[in-house]
């Protein structure tokens, strides 16, 4: 407590720590804020591929500007020669933290959070950054502008840095068949070994979200090797099955489980069509399902893109008019179906004709009658 960090920064407090190092928060009189302070273990400093992994979760995060990531300020060496990095300084709790405090969250507040980490995971993709250790802990919710539930995502440590980020010489810390991440939240795929993209950290999302709304994982296991094996072979426990006095809103249990899905092919393409997903179900305005790729079609669950186009109505909500068949496009070569001229009943058959046709038999009968009776006289 009291040291100073490049000249500019005070440690005031320690406030969590972890296998390779700790986390301060540290003023900066300059500025007049505070802010975090990271820094690795010195025993550690031998082990280069730890060294070379805090520095490139520096580097990640330096990278990233989205409002939704936490942003880090500065990278150097102590006197000592341990690594440190100065980040944002944020108050607030983690979701894991406000799960187990108030329970599973209403589906509205959930796909607001996670709508936006979304889009700050979107960008670390877009980076050439990928993740590998998302889960509760690392998604911290803080007030920022004014604006609650503002989320943050933390801790790069385990990111990957693939060719689009790799500098000449940079020493390449994983390949395939070594495992990192955390159990009950990692991909098929992660826990194979295998050779991760962006989509093994949509299936992360996915296992917060699903725990975000039902305060329970999609497996049911005891050991975290018990956790690899169901990520790897078994189905996740359907959303309504798993909370069943819960109302969902619909297809957001359909946009958990095609996250969740075994195939990377056949989870979403990118955070950012997920989170695209996610906001439809919030504005409950759920698309028609969409025709996916041939190699895609094996999907179970219908896919839910975005508002508009033979969306089902959402409970209380008006049903929408109808757009004038002259307005409608129409398909190449299909004919537009006649327009109806009015929607009034049609006016009841007129009496009358009847009527008329009565009289005239009427007198028919009664001449034959005069002419008989004349006839017989």
């Amino acid at each position: 407590m009291g040291r100073e960090v490049a000249g500019q920064f005070r440690i005031v407090q320690r406030i969590g720590s972890g296998g390779m190092g700790a986390v301060y928060k540290a003023e900066q009189p300059d500025m007049n804020r505070h802010v975090a302070i990271k820094i690795l273990h010195p025993r550690y400093l031998s082990r280069s591929d730890l060294v070379s992994r805090f520095r490139r979760e520096a580097r990640a995060m330096s990278h990233l500007s989205h409002p939704h990531t936490a942003r880090v300020f500065l990278y150097g060496q102590l006197e000592d020669g341990a690594c440190y990095f100065v980040m944002e300084y944020l108050e607030g709790r983690n979701l894991a933290q406000i799960v187990r405090a108030e329970g599973p969250m209403e589906p509205a507040r959930a796909i607001q959070i996670m709508s936006k980490v979304c889009g700050a995971l979107d960008e670390a993709h877009q980076a050439g950054i990928i993740h590998r250790d998302l889960k509760p802990e690392n998604i911290f919710l803080t007030v920022q502008g004014g604006i609650e539930d503002f989320p943050k995502v933390l801790d790069f440590g385990l990111a990957k840095v693939t060719e689009k980020q790799m500098k000449p010489g940079s020493m390449i810390l994983t390949r395939e068949g070594m495992v990192f991440g955390t159990p009950e939240f990692m991909s098929p795929e992660q826990a194979r070994g295998k050779t991760l993209d962006a989509r093994s950290d949509i299936y992360s999302l996915g296992v917060i979200m699903y725990e975000l709304l039902t305060g329970k994982l999609p497996f049911d296991a005891r050991q975290p090797i018990e956790y690899i094996q169901l990520h790897v072979n078994a189905q996740p426990i359907p959303l309504s099955e798993r909370a069943p006095e819960r109302q969902f809103p619909p297809g957001l249990e359909e946009a958990v489980m095609r996250a969740l899905a075994k195939d990377p092919d056949h989870r979403y393409a990118s955070a950012a069509a997920f989170g695209e997903a996610l906001e439809a179900v919030g504005r409950g305005a759920v698309a028609a399902p969409q025709q996916a790729p041939q190699a895609q079609q094996p999907l179970s669950q219908p896919i839910f893109t975005g508002p508009g186009r033979g969306a089902p109505q959402a409970a209380g909500q008006p049903s929408p008019q109808p757009t004038p068949p002259a307005q409608q496009p129409m398909p190449q070569g299909q004919q537009p179906a006649p327009r109806v001229p009015s929607q009034q009943p049609a006016p009841a058959p007129s009496k009358l004709p009847w009527v008329v046709f009565g009289a005239g038999v009427l007198l028919a009968i009664g001449g034959a009658v005069a002419l008989i009776v004349a006839l017989t006289r």
